[in-house]
C-alpha cells in the first residue's frame, strides 16, 4: 500500500534565509498550521511571519519549505512520518500522551495527503492568511513543463566565462538617468 504525500522540495536556498528554520530537502511534509493556532500573527518577526504565509513544515525537522513536491509514500514510510511528527507533538507541544501525538499526527497528515491529488511531480505552493479569526489557506500547482524534469532542475544556472574576454560593465546610475530623461 501507498499514499501520496508531500515531500518539502528546495530548489535554491532561500528557504535557509527567509525561514527561522529551514525543512531538510526530502523531508515528508504537512501544511504546518497547528504550528500558529495559539499564537498572535501580528507581533510575529519577519521570518516567523514568512513561515506563517507560506512554509509547510517537514515532519522531522519542523523546519519551513516554501514548496513540497506530490510523491509515493510506502506504508513504513508514512508510519515512520506519524511518529516522527507524533514525537514533536507530544515532546514539543503537550499531548497528553504518545496514542493522542499519534492521532494528531495522522490527522496532520491525512490533511496533507488530501492535497496530493494531484500528479506524482506535481509542485504546490502555499498562502496561509488569518482572516475573521480563522486560519486560512490556498493552494496552488506548479506544473512540470514538457519535457523537463522539477527535481532535477536548477533555479539557476551559472555559465562559465572565457577569462579572456572583455568584462561587461554596466552603469546603473546611467541607467537610471537615462530612464528618468527618457533616452
Amino acid at each position: 500500500m501507498s499514499v501520496r504525500l508531500p515531500r518539502t522540495l528546495r530548489l535554491d536556498p532561500s528557504d535557509t534565509f527567509v525561514f527561522p528554520r529551514a525543512a531538510e530537502p526530502g523531508e515528508w511534509a504537512v501544511t504546518g498550521s497547528f504550528l500558529f493556532l495559539d499564537v498572535e500573527t501580528t507581533g510575529l518577526s519577519p521570518k516567523d511571519r514568512a513561515a506563517f504565509r507560506s512554509g509547510f513544515v517537514g515532519v522531522r525537522s519542523l523546519g519551513f519549505s516554501t514548496l513540497v513536491v506530490v510523491s509515493e509514500a510506502t506504508a513504513s514510510e508514512h508510519a515512520e512520518a506519524v511518529e516522527d511528527l507524533a514525537g514533536h507533538i507530544h515532546e514539543r507541544f503537550g499531548a497528553p500522551d504518545r496514542e493522542s501525538a499519534r492521532a494528531a499526527a495522522r490527522e496532520e497528515l491525512d490533511v496533507s495527503a488530501s492535497l496530493c491529488n494531484l500528479p506524482v511531480g506535481t509542485v504546490v505552493a502555499m498562502h496561509r492568511a488569518e482572516r475573521d479569526g480563522s486560519i486560512r489557506e490556498e493552494f496552488r500547482s506548479l506544473h512540470r513543463r514538457p519535457g523537463s524534469d522539477v527535481l532535477h532542475g536548477r533555479a539557476f544556472h551559472f555559465a562559465e566565462v572565457d577569462e579572456d574576454a572583455p568584462e561587461e560593465r554596466v552603469h546603473l546610475v546611467g541607467l537610471i538617468h537615462d530612464t528618468r530623461s527618457g533616452g
